[in-house]
């Protein structure tokens, strides 16, 4: 897989700020059933207590609590598929980024602030204040220029590397269904 340069991720930039505002589309949903692995899904259960059913998000904890327990407020990652779709060029290579859930809508700052619901099918999530960051295997994936154009300081307030989100109604949400701000 070949890496996007700096200014061809530039050049991207105003397709992802054509991103819906208020009603887009699920494009993808992945479960990551194991570190490494992951299951592109059809459709996928949202769960209070278990995030995306399947997706080890419980079983990993969060190194970012003292007790090692699942974070909360990391239940779901949801990233922007117009994002994804320049950093990987590829569909196939989408679900690398590790994210659960990408979607064809605005996940700015401005436009997604913590506490905002999200309608996908027929369940609910609420974004949260966590700051969803590249790791070293975002970097290895999709190269340095990535890493840095998701986090220079246009990329944060995008938030190009995605959002936190966690369940707040149980529903299931399938490829295609849409997604709204309530």
């Amino acid at each position: 897989m070949g890496n996007v340069s700096a200014g061809g991720l530039q050049a991207g930039l105003e397709e992802i700020r054509g991103s819906p505002a208020d009603h887009g589309t699920v494009e993808l949903i992945v479960r990551r059933p194991a570190e490494n692995e992951r299951d592109v899904l059809e459709e996928g259960l949202l769960d209070p207590d278990e995030g995306l059913v399947g997706d080890t998000w419980r079983a990993r904890g969060s190194r970012s609590r003292e007790d090692g327990s699942p974070h909360p407020d990391r239940q779901l990652t949801v990233m922007n598929a117009r994002v994804i779709a320049l950093l990987a060029q590829k569909r196939e290579h989408w679900s690398l980024a590790g994210d659960q859930l990408y979607v064809d809508l605005d996940l700015s700052a401005e436009n997604l602030p913590p506490g905002t619901r999200l309608a996908l099918g027929s369940s609910v999530i609420e974004v949260t204040d966590e700051a969803h960051t590249g790791c070293a295997k975002f970097r290895q994936r999709f190269g340095l220029e990535a890493l840095r154009f998701v986090s220079s300081p246009v990329g944060k307030a995008l938030h190009l590397r995605g959002i936190y989100a966690k369940v707040v109604e149980p529903g299931s949400v399938r490829q295609g269904d849409a997604v709204r701000k309530l």
